[in-house]
């Protein structure tokens, strides 16, 4: 029996030995690709970082874009006010001639309404002057042919 104990201790031990190797063959696998993880995890948070630097750098260069973005804004609207201010001071003194406008083209009915009564007056004083003439035609005629005058029957 002594020989089938050792045999049989020898054959434990050999699967014990087996199964020992097995482990650390395994768990050293299991340590390398852990390694290699770990060394890729490294690589991509190194990439991260460069990402997320390249990212404030632009977030940098966007920030002073709206600040020059807004002043330029800012310089717009001060323009515009100062034209408005212009074009307001403009529409008052419009108004101003405009009033002004209207002084004068009641002066201007005036001086029309006084020439309409001129032109009226006038037109009489050429009716008159035509009646005149129209008597005078008569005498004019007596005078150019006086056999008129010294023979009235012959008309």
């Amino acid at each position: 029996m002594n020989v089938a104990i050792k045999v049989g201790v020898f054959l434990v031990g050999g699967y014990a030995a087996y199964g020992m190797g097995s482990f650390m063959y395994n768990m050293g696998n299991d340590m390398t690709n852990m390694t290699k993880s770990v060394g890729q995890m490294t690589q991509d948070v190194h990439s991260m970082a460069k990402n997320m630097n390249g990212m404030a750098a632009n977030m940098m260069q966007m920030a002073r874009s709206m600040v020059d973005g807004q002043k330029k804004m800012g310089d717009d609207f001060a323009n515009v006010a100062r034209d408005m201010n212009v074009m307001t001071r403009s529409m008052v003194a419009m108004g101003r001639d405009m009033n002004g406008l209207g002084a004068q083209i009641s002066g201007m009915n005036v001086n029309i309404k006084e020439m309409n009564n001129s032109m009226s007056r006038m037109s009489n004083d050429m009716a008159t002057m035509n009646n005149s003439m129209s008597g005078m035609r008569y005498d004019i005629n007596k005078f150019t042919k006086p056999e008129n005058i010294m023979m009235p029957f012959m008309r």
